[in-house]
C-alpha cells in the first residue's frame, strides 16, 4: 500500500492511495486482506489531516474512464478539507433520514441486496443510477473510519464483483460521506446525466431499484 501526492491536485492537499503492488485494474480484484488495508490507509491519513488542522477528509474512488479515472491500476483518492463539504453540511436536522430509510427498507427488503457485520447495502428507492447502492452501518454514529470501515470495503469489494457479473467492467464512482451517519455511495455510470438530470434534479433510472437489488443478490449469492 502506498499513499502518494496526486500529480494533478485540483485541492491544497490532494493524495491518490495506490491499493496493491499488482497491477490490479479493479478494485473487485483486491483480496479481503488487501481492502483491509485500503481502510487503514484512509484511517492513518485521516489523523495525519486532523493533526494538521484539516477537519474533512473525502476519500473517493473512480474506476473506469466514464468515471473520471485516468489510471487503470486501482487507486482512491484523497482530499483534504478545512471543512465538512456542503453536500455533508445540508444534512443538519432534528432527525436523521438515514435512520428512516434504513428502518423502512429493513421491514420492507425487497431493494435489499446484503446485510451483515453490523452493515446494510441496498438499492435507494430514488437512486440517481441503475444499481446504484447506499451501503450504511445500521446503528446512527460512530466513526466513519473507524473499525466497521473495514467490513464496509470488503463488502464494497464484492459487489463491484457482483456488478461485474452482471453488466461487465462497467464504470463506477464511489464515495465516503463521513456525516453524522455515514455511508458509502456507490454509482456505476451506466446510464449518462442529461438535461433532465443536471438541468431539473430528476434523474431517470431505466431499472428498478427492486430488479437491480434482486439481481445483485442472486449474483452475490452465486459467488
Amino acid at each position: 500500500m502506498r499513499v502518494v501526492p496526486n500529480l494533478y491536485p485540483a485541492f491544497d492537499r490532494h493524495e491518490l492511495v495506490v491499493h496493491a503492488p499488482e497491477h490490479a485494474r479493479s478494485f473487485a480484484q483486491l483480496s479481503r486482506s488487501q481492502t483491509a488495508l485500503v481502510a487503514e490507509a484512509w484511517r492513518r491519513r485521516r489523523t495525519a489531516a486532523s493533526a494538521e488542522g484539516y477537519a474533512y477528509v473525502h476519500p473517493f474512488v473512480n474506476e473506469g474512464r466514464a468515471a473520471g479515472a485516468s489510471l487503470a491500476h486501482s487507486h482512491s483518492q484523497l482530499v483534504w478539507l478545512r471543512g465538512p463539504p456542503p453536500a455533508v453540511r445540508a444534512e443538519g436536522g432534528r432527525t436523521c433520514r438515514l435512520c428512516e430509510l434504513l428502518a423502512a427498507e429493513r421491514s420492507e427488503p425487497a431493494r435489499l441486496v446484503a446485510e451483515r457485520d453490523g452493515l446494510v447495502a441496498l438499492c435507494p428507492p430514488a437512486g440517481r443510477a441503475p444499481f446504484e447502492v447506499l451501503l450504511a452501518p445500521v446503528a446512527h454514529g460512530g466513526d466513519a473510519f473507524g473499525p466497521a470501515l473495514d467490513p464496509a470495503l470488503g463488502l464494497l469489494a464484492e459487489l463491484v464483483r457482483a456488478l461485474r457479473a452482471l453488466e461487465g467492467p462497467v464504470p463506477w464512482n464511489v464515495w465516503l460521506r463521513a456525516g453524522e451517519h455515514w455511508r458509502l455511495e456507490l454509482v456505476p455510470r451506466l446510464s449518462t446525466f442529461a438535461g433532465m438530470e443536471l438541468g431539473a434534479g430528476i434523474f431517470v433510472v431505466t431499472v428498478a431499484p427492486e430488479d437491480a437489488a434482486a439481481s445483485l443478490r442472486g449474483a452475490l449469492e452465486a459467488r
